[in-house]
Parts: C-alpha cells; sequence; structure tokens
C-alpha cells in the first residue's frame, strides 16, 4: 500500500462523522476470540442502563473494544498489508468505534445509588434553607441579638 493510501484511510478512520451510517460488525475478533459484537450491543442497549451484574462485562468490552481499534489502527499505520486489507481493517474499526459510541452512551449505570445522593442533597439544601430561615449559623448558635 502506498503512503498516500494510508494517509486516507487514517483519516477516514479519525474523521468526526466517520460512525454515522456505519454498521455495528455482527462478529469480531478481540484478542483471538471471536465476539457477537452487534447481538452484545444491542442486548446492553436495549435495556437503557446497564444492570449491576452486567457493568464489569460491559466495561472489560469496551476495554477490549478499545486495544483492538489501536491495534488495527497501528496495523493501518505500519503494517505490511494490501490496500483491500487496508480497507477492510478501517471499516472494522469505524464499526468497533460505532459499537463504543453505543456502549458510551448508556444511562446512569446504578438509578438506585443516583436516587440515594439526588436524595441527599435535597436534605443538605433543606437543611441549609431551614438554618437560614431560622437564623442559625452553622454552629447551631443563633445570630439573633439579645
Amino acid at each position: 500500500m502506498q503512503g498516500y493510501e494510508r494517509k486516507q484511510l487514517l483519516e477516514r478512520v479519525e474523521r468526526e462523522g466517520a460512525t454515522v451510517g456505519a454498521d455495528i460488525p455482527e462478529t469480531i475478533t478481540v484478542q483471538g476470540e471471536a465476539i457477537d459484537l452487534r447481538t452484545f450491543v444491542f442486548e446492553i442497549k436495549r435495556r437503557e442502563t446497564v444492570p449491576p451484574g452486567e457493568r464489569d462485562r460491559v466495561e472489560q468490552a469496551k476495554r477490549n473494544l478499545r486495544r483492538e481499534r489501536v491495534e488495527r489502527l497501528e496495523a493501518i499505520e505500519e503494517g505490511d498489508i494490501s490496500r483491500e486489507e487496508g480497507e477492510e481493517l478501517a471499516q472494522s474499526i469505524i464499526g468497533i468505534d460505532r459499537a463504543l459510541n453505543a456502549l458510551e452512551s448508556l444511562g446512569p449505570t446504578d438509578l438506585e445509588r443516583e436516587q440515594q445522593a439526588k436524595q441527599a442533597a435535597d436534605t443538605k439544601r433543606w437543611m441549609s434553607f431551614l438554618k437560614k430561615a431560622l437564623g442559625e449559623n452553622d454552629d447551631g448558635s443563633s445570630r439573633r441579638g439579645r
């Protein structure tokens, strides 16, 4: 593959809108293991949030996909590959990016913890409001003169 062809492929992969209209690959081989990527992403995405039991699995999948993306990008940059192999690698990188975008856009991972944090913040604001309304300082003493 010629240098200018490598450059074109790398530019296409790194283009901001590269994943628009791209499909998530049906299967992909990541570190020697075939993964049903499209099924996995749609299964997780269908739930809208990642259940606590699946969180580690999703995070591991994202790490593996990022690692695989880097390896494929390096193969385009430095590998002794044909133009056709470069095209296939570029398409697979764009598919990996599409899958990563889908997995990254999932909602909050722990709704219960988020709800507790909101409740604690509301309670804190309410207590602060009451203290100000009653004229108390933070140490509990009154600001009113005697």
